[in-house]
């Protein structure tokens, strides 16, 4: 295994039209890490998730996976190996849980429908959820089919995982099965990069958090130096004013 960082950003830039939405972002990821994105709406998080697996095309800078350059990738190839959960959960009405997870490895991998199914109910296990295999998303709660999004990412065996505000669609009580399983997936050794509120995951599972605020880092460092010793007075009220807003749900 390669000791160079697996995802590396350097001087990225994104404009929409004449709004410059990042403005020279850096940062690197080893394998394992756990990067926590937070920032006030409008900052960048979101934009730069997309730029990560070229949801967004960005006009300067470069983004590495592995040491190639995310811009000379087959875009289907990245995806394959970047998994990225959403704020709404994009499952398929007529296709159970099972089925939705299944279309991925099938289509993409090029797995047999056995393998596919076999590869599916392990990931249902994995969070939580092998008794809803053949429910449909109508019959699931949105914590349950924010778990099977979890679960359709991971059968495809991604190196870095994605996760865009992934609670913020979910009743309060629903929100602690999802963090769990983050959890879980971050004590397991995955790689993620992670927009959220959710202060409780950022303090027990992130290596590192990164404060974006209107295109540029503020401050980046590990959690217990930013929550307890932050550099920045426009950190600290930040976080003060997330962890009182939203909690610390586990």
């Amino acid at each position: 295994m390669s000791d160079d960082p697996l995802v590396r950003v350097d001087d990225l830039h994104k404009r929409y039209g004449d709004e410059e939405v990042l403005k020279g972002i850096s940062f690197e990821m080893d394998r394992q890490d756990v990067q926590v994105l937070v920032g006030p709406s409008g900052s960048g998080k979101s934009t730069l998730l997309r730029c990560v697996n070229r949801l967004t095309e960005f006009q300067g800078g470069e983004i590495t996976l592995d040491g190639t350059p995310v811009t000379e990738m087959d875009v289907d190839d990245l995806r394959r190996q970047v998994g990225m959960v959403f704020q709404d959960f994009n499952l398929f009405a007529h296709l159970t849980a099972k089925e939705n997870i299944m279309l991925g490895p099938r289509r993409v991998l090029g797995k047999t429908e056995e393998e596919a199914a076999e590869r599916a109910l392990d990931e249902l296990d994995r969070v939580g959820l092998a008794a809803q295999a053949d429910s449909y998303p109508a019959e699931l709660s949105g914590g349950q089919k924010q778990r099977v999004g979890i679960a359709r990412a991971l059968a495809m065996d991604p190196k870095l995982m994605l996760f865009d505000e992934p609670t913020s669609a979910l009743d309060p009580e629903l929100i602690g099965e999802v963090v769990e399983v983050m959890e879980d997936l971050a004590e397991g050794g995955m790689t993620m990069l992670v927009v959220t509120h959710e202060m409780g995951f950022a303090r027990a599972a992130a290596t590192d958090i990164m404060f974006l605020d209107q295109g540029r880092i503020v401050e980046h460092g590990p959690p217990e130096r930013l929550f307890e010793n932050p550099e920045h007075e426009r950190t600290a009220q930040f976080l003060e004013r997330l962890t009182r807003l939203h909690g610390e749900t586990r």
